[in-house]
Formats: structure tokens, sequence, C-alpha cells
């Protein structure tokens, strides 16, 4: 049952606050009233005290953070807020939050990773009194983390700079909890992760992410899950910013995924608990060996094993089974064996979380080769991993839910009292129906928030007039000439968005010897460095796919075009879109109507999102896709953009700059 927290804080009312002459107009920060802003604070502080769910589209502009926050907080009981990125979720606790103390004084918030985010302690004192380290660079690596952990009072590693995102060294450290010991730890009072607890059920808003979220909940939903699996307190209500995200990421945390490197972890942490208790049965050694050998033999008999990187639906299992079933069962056999052993092994502390992740190893890869579950698609996904000597194959076999509406109804819209889903993108064709049938709220108030931004006056959208089909052999040629136009008129200052990689990548190398300004490319450097750069470097154009559509926020000159090369349709070919599909047809529907078109709608929403951020912006959006204009689906998208003033003559453009 939701636990409410301490006393509430005497806070002002939502009038109060945001109305002209109010707090927030008194505040250091530039203030203009929003309409808006006070109906939906009063839209999510009604579905709180009343415990009845909502969806809210928000327009950009709108200032929904603070609309949702102070409801929240006015409530008096604890309230989880969890965003689509880590970026949003470090500019509420880092930047909203300390804003919002400045007018209401000190407020009990705390901000809530994933496990492996955390460093274990009892791991770094384990491998400090025996230590496996490969290289220079991870004993260099483990030095600084050693010193960072006497100094720091959350365990974050985003505190250690010189820590690379890819860190092997860290994987062996972090507190994810299959390896953790939980109250038998001899670090459990200090453990970073009971801290980040303690903090959490003294707080009244706990800020989260959507990863985080799910990840919590799928875990939770396991009866067989120990009491210290989950890290997130009860509470009385969920607020979900970055809402559209909520089917792709709740599908990963309610499917499975086993992979090779599951296999190699377990065997190395068995091996690592056996050199530091050298007294130990030699038979558990040879159990681990085998599981790794049998999984190695596994992992490389499946169809991917010939092919590179990429997905593929996993339909013949059953033909796998009939080839390679001695396979299938040898992995299966030793990890059973293994699982035993473990099982015998007593006064061990360690023994029976290894002995837990081998057996949910074992049900896992026996649910993925023998389920006939039939909300369930089974794929195949290969990785490739690492660069020249240490470059690796990864392949993961993977279960994921067709239709997670189901189970959201019943494990969270049945579980909460109330839930909030915003987003500035949520509707298709202004109503909320695609939205609510793929998560399974069916019980909600709506409320749809226009956006601030005068956007006939803020944007331009021009549709070039005689582009091909995207499809035609001729549509790259025309779409690398439309491009150039617009950027020479733009003097770069763009954003240029593509659905492939290779797409991408193949304008990006005819532009550079064409255009005289910085050309930025995605995968060159990481994501935050290379805004950062974008930021900081004159008329630059940075080249992006899917990472750049959605989460990115500039504002100001440095950004006043973003080209979108087609509309973004979800690849046919993947497994999930191909069973999502087939299951809507199956069920008498038409899944590019029904499931295609609003995906794509709400994805290009997001594209476009990108350019108007303030009342100063202004800028022209272009999008080289014909189909827009030529096919009935096209006024599915129109009817669902922001009302901008519209062009297909490229003068028009050149006056906007003027």
């Amino acid at each position: 049952m939701p636990t409410p927290a301490k006393t509430a804080p005497a806070l002002p009312s939502l009038y109060d606050f945001f109305a002209p002459g109010g707090l927030l107009s008194r505040s250091a920060l530039p203030y203009e009233f929003r309409k808006g802003q006070l109906e939906m604070a009063q839209a999510v502080e009604r579905a709180l005290t009343e415990q009845r769910h909502l969806i809210a589209e928000a327009g950009t502009g709108t200032g929904k953070t603070l609309a949702y926050l102070l409801p929240a907080l006015r409530t008096g009981q604890r309230v989880i807020i969890s965003t689509g990125t880590k970026n949003l979720q470090e500019q509420l606790f880092f930047k909203d939050i300390p804003f919002l103390e400045s007018l209401l004084g000190p407020l009990r918030v705390c901000y809530m990773k994933g496990r492996a985010n955390y460093l274990c302690r009892h791991k770094l004192y384990a491998l400090n009194a025996s230590p496996i380290l490969n290289g220079l660079e991870e004993i260099q690596q483990f030095q600084a983390i050693a010193a960072w952990e006497k100094e720091t009072e959350t365990g974050d590693r985003a505190e250690i700079d010189e820590l690379p995102e890819s860190s092997p060294l860290w994987a062996k450290l972090d507190a994810r909890s299959e390896a953790c010991l939980g109250q038998k730890c001899p670090d459990y009072e200090r453990c970073f992760i009971t801290e980040m607890r303690r903090r959490a059920a003294e707080s009244d808003i706990v800020i989260v992410n959507h990863h985080l979220f799910f990840a919590d909940l799928a875990i939770k939903q396991q009866a067989a899950a120990a009491p210290d699996a989950g890290v997130l307190p009860d509470a009385a209500a969920v607020i979900f910013d970055e809402a559209h995200e909520l089917e792709d990421v709740a599908s990963n945390y309610f499917g499975i995924s086993l992979s090779n490197i599951r296999t190699e972890e377990l065997a190395r942490d068995i091996e690592t608990m056996l050199r530091a208790r050298q007294s130990l049965s030699s038979s558990i050694l040879s159990a681990s060996q085998l599981v790794r050998e049998r999984g190695r033999m596994f992992f490389a008999a499946l169809p991917l094993g010939a092919f590179g990187e990429g997905r593929m639906q996993f339909d013949a299992r059953e033909e796998f089974l009939e080839l390679h079933g001695d396979v299938y069962l040898g992995a299966l056999n030793s990890l059973h064996r293994l699982e035993g052993e473990l099982e015998r092994l007593r006064g061990v502390d360690e023994a029976s979380g290894l002995r837990k992740r081998t057996a949910d190893i074992r049900s896992q890869l026996k649910f993925l080769m023998e389920s006939e579950d039939k909300n369930t698609v089974f794929w195949l996904e290969r990785r490739n991993a690492g660069r020249g000597r240490e470059a690796s194959r990864n392949t993961f076999l993977q279960a994921t839910p067709i239709d997670v509406s189901d189970l959201l109804a019943e494990l969270l819209f049945e579980n909460f009292p109330s839930v909030v889903l915003t987003s500035a993108t949520l509707t298709v064709q202004g109503g909320f129906e695609h939205m609510r049938k793929r998560v399974g709220l069916r019980d909600a108030r709506e409320l749809v928030v226009p956006s601030h931004f005068n956007y006939s006056k803020q944007a331009l959208l021009y549709l070039p007039p005689e582009m091909p089909d995207p499809r035609d052999p001729g549509f790259q040629d025309a779409a690398v000439r439309e491009i150039r136009r617009v950027l020479e008129i733009t003097q770069g200052r763009a954003f240029c968005l593509f659905t492939s990689y290779q797409q991408m990548r193949e304008v990006y190398e005819r532009l550079l010897s064409e255009l005289g300004f910085p050309l930025l490319l995605q995968g060159t450097a990481p994501r935050k460095a290379l805004l950062e750069e974008f930021r900081q470097t004159p008329n630059a154009v940075l080249f992006g796919t899917s990472s750049f559509w959605q989460g990115v926020d500039v504002q100001g000159e440095a950004l006043s075009c973003v080209i979108v090369d087609r509309l973004p349709f979800a690849v046919p070919s993947d497994p999930i879109v191909q069973a999502r599909m087939r299951a809507i047809e199956e069920s008498g529907g038409k899944p590019f109507f029904e499931y295609q078109v609003p995906q794509a709608v709400i994805t290009l929403k997001q594209g476009f999102g990108r350019l108007i951020r303030s009342l100063e912006d202004r800028g022209v959006l272009v999008l080289l896709d014909p189909r827009l204009q030529r096919q009935r689906y096209g006024k599915v998208f129109l009817e669902s953009l922001p009302r901008y003033s519209t062009t297909q003559d490229i003068a028009a453009v050149e006056d906007f700059f003027r």
C-alpha cells in the first residue's frame, strides 16, 4: 500500500504561485503568465487528490515541470516522478528543485538511478584483497575508484569524470542486484544502495527515470524476488514525463534478455569467489567451467553466428532444437549441475546469490527456447563490442511482449491510485486514442494544453515541391541538393535528422566537400560532447539519427533549422514491429494506420520539437519526404503538427531569414 511521506510543508496555492503577481512572478527568472501552465497544474492536483489517472499533452514552452512538481509537493504524500532520460532527471533535481527551494524553502526530494550506477563497497574490498585486474588501465581505474570511495557520499559513478563509459572494471564493482548479498552483506549498513533507500523513504518526491521504474516494477512482479531486489519505495502516485516512451521501455523490462555475457560473468564471479576461498571444492570450479564452455557452444550455434550486427526474428526455434538440441540440453544441464553444487555449499554468503543467478539463467533459457506464449516475440540480436584485439561479438536471445497494455493496466494503473502521463507529444490528430490503447490506460481524464509559442510566426515549414519518393533511386541525389540549398540560406546552424545511420553517413560524406560549414556526425564523439561542440561552434551542422530526435534542447540562433529526410516510420523488418503489426492484422485491424502512422507522427513531432525552444527562437523546418503531400495518410501528420506557416517556395525560406 502507498506510504504517506512526512507532514507536508506549508505551500502556496497553485493560483498564489503561478498567477500574475504570484510567487513565481517575483522570482529572479523572466516571468510571463502562462494560462496553460496553471490549467495543467490544476488538472494534476485534481488527479492526485481525487485519486484519478490523467493523460496530458503540454506543448513545448508550457512549463510543465513546475506544473506537476508543485501539485505533487502539495499532496503531502510520496510521489514518484519518472522521466524518459537521465538528462531531464538531472535537470529536475539539479535545476528545477533548487529553483523551487529558493522560493519555498527546503524540500524533501531525492534522486535515484539504477543499481548499476552505484559502487558496491563489498566488491571493491574483495577485489582489493584479491586483485584480478587486466592491464595498466584497469589498475589505474581501480586506484582512482578506491580513492574516490573514501570521499563520496552517494557512490554514483557519474562523479568520476575520468572513468570511461565502457569501463569493463566498473561491471566488476557495481551494485546490481544479481550479485547482492542483501542484509547478509558485512557492508550492508554502509552500502550506497541502503543509503539511497533511506533517503527515498524520507522524501516527498522521488525522481527516477523510466528504465529504473520499470526495472523495479518487473523485479517486484516476480513472486520469488528477494525482499531487497527492488529499490523504489511505496508511493501514492506516479507522474511520467516524456510518457510517449512508456510502451517501448516497459516492453524491454517485462521481457527477457539472455546473452553470452551473462554466462561468462557468472563463471567469472564464481571463479573470483573460489580464489578468495582456496579451500572450496574443485567440483564447483569444474561445473563453472562447464557452464562457460557449454554456453559458448550454445550461443555460437544460434542462427546469427554467420552474420554481423543486427536483429532478426527467431521463429524457427523448433528447427533449431531439431538440429542443435544436444547443444541446448548441454547448456541447460550444465547450469542445473552448477546450481546443485552451489546448493550444497554451506557457510559462504556469496553462494546463495550465485545459485539464484544460475537458476535464473536456467529458467530464462528454458522459457526462451521452449515457451509458446502467444503474446511474446522471440528474436536474436548480434552486437559488436570493442575494437582491434579487444573486439568481440555478443549474441542476445530475447523475448519481448507484443502487447504490454494488459500488463500495464494490471501492474501500473491498478496498483497506483493516481498515474499522470505527460509529454509534448501524446496526441495524434488531437486525440489520445492511440497512446491510451498502447499503454492500457482505460479510465483517465484528458487534457491538451496548447504550446506557449506562436508557431505560425516563429517557425516556417518548408516542403520542397518536386522531391521523388524516398524509395526512388533518385531520392538521395535530390535530398543532397535540397539540403545544400537550405543550409546555404541558413548559413549552417542546423540539425539534419535521418531515419537510418547509412543514409545519414552517405549524405554527410557527400556534403563534407561541398559545404564550408563545420559538419558534426553522430558516432564520432559522445552525444553530450557533440551537442556541446554544436552549441559552441558558429554555423555548425549536426547530422544525427534517432538519439537526436528527442531529449535535446538547443536554444537561440545556434539551431535555426531542422531538416528531416523522410517520415520516421518504424523499420518494418524489426522483429518487434513485425510482431505488433501481425497481431493487429490478426485481430482484424489495419497495422499501417493503427500502429505505424501514429508512431511516426509522434516521432516527427519530437524531431520538429527540437527547433522552437523559447519565445525568442525562430527557424525553418524542412521535410524532404513528398509522401506528406501525396499520400492520404499525410493528412494525419499535418493535422497532428502545430500550426506552422507552410510553404513550397524556397524564396519564402530566403525571405524568412532576411
